[in-house]
């Protein structure tokens, strides 16, 4: 009876272990999920737009090229000597130039050593803050004198002359083009926004929103250009690539992180700001 019943015990304790382990798994996966849900809802209140802030990418009579900047993907051999090493590679330029690396490896490679040095590179660039200032610049204003008027004047926004928005970092750093690029890349995924350190509002511009200016009154519609105050830090180091034998491996020495900060215009997007006074201002 006791040899019986030795299978069927066996079976039952499969039977739970694989119930426990599906569990575990199930619990593991709806963490997860929950985990990405609530860094969604962050990153979404992060970059609440104001109703003050609209599209003009159908009214800008200027076409500003798109920046989307596709995220680079290493080759198998890159990865392999990314991973290779444990500090974070991220510089999209330093990963095309190790795409474009061709190392072939010999049988008789025993006792074979090289070091090639590849320079100092911006290796990854990490966020700390993402901040909005919806009236970074301002770029235009429209103006109506009502005091003369009996009833409201009606007025709406255009750009009266073509205006060029710069951003920039906000202080000097080595390889500042490289620093730009991965900080551009880290607000854009942050925000969800089309970004580019230089943006165009062409002239004649128009928005067809209604602003009402009361009699005995003069009526100001100003516009602004936002932008994105992005900061953080970026860690710099020197680049090995070290063949031994048929091993290949990145060694970085003499790392250093510098702290950054940058403005980042948000493209065809304006911040519209309307007042009424009984003087001129």
């Amino acid at each position: 009876m006791k040899k019986r019943m030795l299978p069927i015990v066996s079976a039952l304790l499969i039977i739970l272990s694989l119930q426990t382990s599906v569990m575990a798994e199930k619990t593991e996966e709806k963490a997860e999920k929950a985990e990405e849900k609530t860094e969604k809802e962050e990153t979404a209140k992060a970059i609440n737009i104001p109703s003050s802030v609209l599209n003009i990418t159908k009214e800008n009579t200027y076409p500003n090229p798109d920046q989307d900047m596709p995220t680079l993907q290493p080759s198998e051999l890159t990865q392999q000597l990314i991973d290779s090493t444990k500090v974070k590679i991220e510089n999209p330029d330093l990963i095309r130039m190790l795409n474009e690396t061709t190392v072939n490896s010999t049988p008789f490679a025993f006792g074979y050593k090289a070091i090639v040095y590849l320079g100092q590179w911006p290796l990854n660039y990490e966020s700390t803050e993402t901040a909005p200032n919806w009236e970074y610049q301002k770029i235009n204003t429209n103006y109506f004198d009502n005091r003369g008027g009996k009833a409201p004047y009606q007025i709406h926004y255009v750009q009266e002359a073509q205006k060029v928005v710069k951003g920039g970092l906000t202080a000097k750093i080595p390889n500042s083009e490289d620093v730009k690029k991965m900080m551009l890349l880290k607000a854009t995924e942050k925000t969800g926004l089309s970004l580019a350190f230089e943006t165009i509002i062409g002239g004649g511009t128009k928005k067809d929103n209604v602003y009402n200016i009361p009699p005995k009154r003069l009526g100001y519609l100003y516009g602004y250009a936002p932008a994105i105050n992005e900061k953080g830090k970026v860690t710099y180091g020197e680049v090995f690539l070290m063949l031994k034998g048929s091993k290949k491996v990145i060694v970085v020495k003499n790392v250093t992180s510098q702290g950054i900060g940058a403005w980042i215009p948000v493209q065809d997007h304006m911040s519209f700001g309307f007042m009424v006074s009984e003087r001129p201002r």
